[in-house]
């Protein structure tokens, strides 16, 4: 066999070698994908759900004392026209405390059972008491030191005229593996809100990644058993929404985390004038421009 023949079988070798590679490529970019069209699905569907925030139309801060609710607009908390009466009762509230106070025929539910009276639980409780009257649930949260009932109108407007999420192409660039440097113990990180309320927060560590050559840093804090980051970046107010976006990743592992901004997503307030959205703290405002996750509304 001369060195003619050994060349060409040679070259046939890599070429045989390349074409498999790029199809290794092809179909992993092709699982990445349909893994984030997926996840992307997903999303939507929890943000048009029944209890999504779409269907958030009112928050209403509770006053000491009496705090009528009913669908007349004299009352303290409105409710959507034929949910229930224009006078269904009161949330009455008295030292942190809120009790409901609801009239005969008033058809308020509290899972599923009619009920007149009952100490009502807040969010900060972990498992808030919700109350439904005619396609509408009514629950207390609190904030700082504030109490309000947040009102969800599963006929509402915002929900009904909804067409989608804008979303940048998914690029693996913006998937990243960022090093995790983890405190001795859980640190607190000083959140503010949209109301100014200022919240301590506990952050097990920081992350570490390249983007474009250079290193940033973000701190998360813990959600349950994941890492929640509030952060912004150079498209914010541009082509992402203003105050900043969310992203959630996995706890780390032997040292590293992976931050998959495909996945970034708005905070409630982009579709809701009445949540009470985090904001980034100030190390977490990125100086880089990252195109990758859910665009402005």
């Amino acid at each position: 066999m001369d060195m003619g023949i050994y060349r060409n079988l040679a070259r046939l070798a890599i070429a045989i070698a390349v074409a498999g590679s790029v199809a290794a490529t092809s179909h992993g970019q092709a699982s990445y994908s349909a893994t984030i069209k997926a996840w992307r699905e997903k999303r939507e569907a929890e943000l048009k759900s029944d209890g999504g925030w779409l269907t958030v139309t009112g928050l209403f801060w509770l006053k000491e004392g009496a705090n009528r609710f009913g669908t007349d607009p004299s009352n303290e908390i409105v409710l959507p026209e034929g949910s229930t009466l224009s006078r269904a009762g009161a949330f009455e509230f008295h030292a942190g405390k809120t009790t409901l106070r609801a009239e005969a025929g008033a058809n308020i539910l509290s899972e599923g059972r009619p009920v007149t009276s009952l100490e009502i639980r807040p969010d900060a409780d972990g498992k808030p008491t919700v109350l439904n009257a005619g396609g509408v649930s009514m629950q207390v949260i609190k904030r700082g030191e504030r109490y309000g009932v947040r009102i969800k109108d599963s006929n509402s407007r915002r929900r009904r005229e909804f067409t989608g999420l804008r979303w940048f192409p998914a690029r693996e660039m913006f998937r990243v593996k960022a090093s995790f440097v983890a405190y001795d113990k859980p640190r607190g990180i000083a959140i503010t809100n949209v109301l100014g309320d200022v919240q301590n927060m506990p952050s097990p560590g920081y992350a570490i990644f390249a983007l474009g050559g250079k290193k940033y840093r973000l701190d998360p804090v813990l959600d349950d058993d994941r890492l929640f980051f509030i952060f912004s970046d150079l498209t914010s107010g541009k082509s992402t929404y203003p105050a900043g976006r969310f992203l959630y990743s996995d706890m780390p592992e032997n040292g590293f985390v992976t931050l998959d901004f495909n996945q970034a997503i708005n905070p409630p307030c982009a579709f809701t004038a009445f949540a009470t959205c985090p904001l980034p703290p100030r190390q977490n405002r990125l100086k880089v421009a990252i195109g990758a996750g859910e665009m402005k509304p």
